[in-house]
């Protein structure tokens, strides 16, 4: 009997979502600097994603745009096989991509709590799940003998969490679930699996903030520095690579969430 055929050298992969610009772009580029190939998934920012895998291809041996409405159940459980079938396996999800739209418990909606419980949560726990059947099936390859080890989910949160305020109701509800999703994905998942949070601090600025606003707010910190986008991407990487973690969430924030803000940052 000839001997099974040897699996290709193996080049960790991560899918990361809301990857064609702003936060989800800076840690595709960082994973790609280091060693890592990277799906690019976007939803509309076609131009942007194009960008991104020109950019990491050039870092690393490979990169590839996906689409996919989050929103869309469907499209969701169909992203996972589509870059399994691409680039044949898969090893991390770095879920990055948000929904991040104003409302108030006087404007508050039930529309719009799923709008963002459907692309913040819930697609982040249907990719955990898929990421958890794939390495399942490839730990029953004959030729792999447990070598490619266990997979991990990255899912980005937000300081927030742990210093409310009355704006982004709707957002904030549907990072909350995620976070307590980290802790069920973390048992449920396991030894497979590992999944840890990210929670950044005001890390980018936005057409709601000037540059000097922005710089201001940056500094309310107990170590006078709030997140920067390297931080936080650094701090995925680390997530990736640290096997000891699963389950919890590591702050990058500058301290912010030690200080009481009464609104949100962008309303200050």
């Amino acid at each position: 009997m000839s001997a099974p055929t040897p699996l290709p050298v193996h080049t960790p992969t991560v899918l990361v979502t809301g990857a064609a610009k702003r936060l989800g772009r800076e840690i595709a580029l960082q994973l790609a600097a280091n060693g890592w190939r990277v799906a690019v998934h976007y939803r509309d920012s076609v131009e942007d994603a194009t960008k991104t895998v020109a950019d990491c291809a050039r870092l690393t041996g490979g990169a590839t745009a996906f689409r996919c409405n989050l929103g869309n159940e469907a499209a969701v459980r169909n992203l996972l096989p589509a870059v399994i079938e691409k680039m044949g396996y898969v090893d991390a999800i770095v879920n990055s991509a948000s929904t991040f739209e104003h409302d108030t418990a006087t404007t508050f909606t039930f529309a719009a709590m799923e709008k963002h419980l459907r692309s913040n949560a819930g697609a982040a726990i249907l990719l955990s799940e898929a990421l958890h059947r794939h390495i399942a099936e490839r730990q029953t390859d004959p030729r792999s003998d447990g070598a490619w080890g266990q997979g991990v989910v990255v899912n980005l949160l937000d300081q927030k969490l742990w210093n409310q305020n009355p704006d982004f109701l709707s957002y904030t509800l549907s990072k909350a679930a995620l976070e307590a999703a980290n802790t069920m994905l973390a048992l449920a998942l396991s030894p497979l699996v590992r999944v840890v949070g990210v929670a950044p601090g005001l890390t980018l600025t936005s057409h709601m903030l000037s540059q000097e606003k922005f710089d201001a707010l940056h500094r309310l910190s107990p170590l006078g520095r709030s997140s920067t986008p390297q931080d936080v991407a650094a701090t995925v990487e680390f997530a990736l690579k640290n096997q000891s973690i699963t389950g919890t969430t590591l702050i990058v924030d500058g301290g912010q969430h030690l200080m009481r803000f009464e609104r949100d940052f962008s309303l200050m």
